[in-house]
């Protein structure tokens, strides 16, 4: 049985919700595990879309333009023909101020996420999204100015465009992994507590998704957006889930080569090696740390003396090791481990810092309209580093008793 459902509002959208965007989507009727079809194939936006300007689409397509610059055009260049594009009920429900990190400025991300390493991730990908356009104006949009106006076709709009499928783009395994914008569907929320998701079903030629419990009439349903960090869910999304209620959240530590180190220049060309660089971040999660963190610690504190296991150690920080998967160096694991403990206290310290700053931020800013903007992305900031900082309190405390049990010869016995 394939049951369909409906939107809150006539054309559905977006709703502002305590710690970001919400989107609405409501069941007419559902039981638990069963499918809910929000729309035929033929509703999908892809990269073979018609275009409603079609010789707009053939001069991208005639440049091989990759997939996602290509919907990104596609979306703006519908967007602006507005009633007469087939999709402008769909797109005039989309947003035009998202809060993903995409529409921070430069300022905002320095000034409210100072302390967390998503700030330089955001910073990469509004890099790339740039370059992306400015090579895409250098190349098309310049030599065809009556297809692509500048009023049009700008970083603005682009990166708008660029927004929305970064939040709402679904990858469909079983259409051999093709990306599609779905309309009405990508207004369903994430839940950190389910995990179904959007998929498409070749029987029935419809987006499909199964729900993992029982929804009354008229009850929000949730599908999962995948295994995301709160950070990851704030980059691409504008929302950082409750806390407490995300159990793949986890946050990065950065880890650096010691420039001193006498053996700098030979530890740095083992990592190079391997695709790795002088400093590195390494996710932590509430129930620990991956091997690949050790085994950069390892790196980082070993003596000369054990030049000859650089190697091995770099490989499997890198993830690429195939041969020792439980690397142990007993005689350096005290001073591993102090090290990671060090570089934990020192991210606690910065998190601290902003968390006591943030009561005072933005009480020099006179509009309105700034300040509302402010108070929220502060609010999403905030929320954030209490996540990502409880994280670090709990890697401290383990690492603080295992440290303790080695020197009081527990372990080291």
């Amino acid at each position: 049985m394939v049951v369909g459902f409906r939107l809150a509002s006539s054309k559905g959208g977006d709703k502002q919700s305590g710690n970001g965007k919400e989107r609405i989507g409501c069941f007419e009727e559902n039981q638990q595990g069963r499918e809910a079809s929000p729309c035929a194939s033929l509703a999908l936006i892809t990269s073979d879309s018609d275009w409603s300007s079609p010789e707009v689409g053939h001069v991208l397509k005639q440049h091989n333009v990759a997939d996602l610059p290509l919907l990104a055009t596609y979306l703006i260049s519908e967007a602006n023909l507005q009633k007469s594009s087939r999709w402008s009920n769909y797109i005039s429900s989309l947003p035009r101020q998202p809060y993903s990190l995409l529409y921070w400025t430069r300022s905002e991300l320095d000034r409210y996420l100072k302390a967390s390493q998503i700030r330089l991730r955001a910073i990469e990908r509004i890099a790339d999204i740039t370059g992306t356009f400015d090579d895409l104006r250098r190349r098309i949009f310049s030599k065809h100015p009556h297809l692509f106006p500048k009023e049009v076709f700008n970083l603005v709009t682009f990166r708008w465009s660029f927004g929305i499928l970064l939040s709402r783009l679904i990858y469909l395994s079983s259409m051999d992994g093709k990306v599609a914008l779905v309309p009405w569907a990508d207004m369903l929320n994430h839940s950190c507590e389910v995990e179904t998701y959007l998929n498409y079903d070749k029987s029935s030629q419809a987006v499909v998704f199964t729900t993992d419990r029982a929804y009354q009439s008229g009850e929000q349903v949730f599908i999962s957006y995948g295994k995301k960090s709160n950070a990851e869910l704030l980059l691409s999304y504008g929302f950082v889930p409750k806390e407490g209620t995300n159990l793949n959240d986890s946050v990065e530590l950065p880890l650096s080569l010691k420039i001193s180190d006498k053996c700098y220049k030979q530890k740095l060309k083992a990592l190079k090696k391997h695709g790795l660089s002088a400093s590195q971040c390494y996710p932590i999660q509430i129930s620990g740390w991956p091997l690949e963190l050790m085994a950069y610690a390892y790196l980082t504190v070993s003596p000369p003396s054990m030049s000859k296991q650089f190697e091995e150690m770099a490989a499997m920080a890198s993830n690429e090791s195939i041969i020792r998967k439980d690397l142990r160096y007993p005689e350096i694991e005290e001073k591993a481990l102090q090290f990671i403990l060090d570089n934990c206290e020192s991210s606690i310290s910065k998190y601290s810092k902003f968390l006591k700053e943030s009561g005072s931020m933005d009480l020099d800013i006179t509009s309105q309209e700034l300040q509302n903007r402010g108070v929220f992305l502060k609010q999403l900031a905030v929320d954030l580093c209490i996540s990502e900082q409880k994280i670090l309190h709990r890697a401290q405390y383990i690492l603080k008793r295992r440290l303790r049990d080695m020197r009081s010869g527990e372990l080291r016995a």
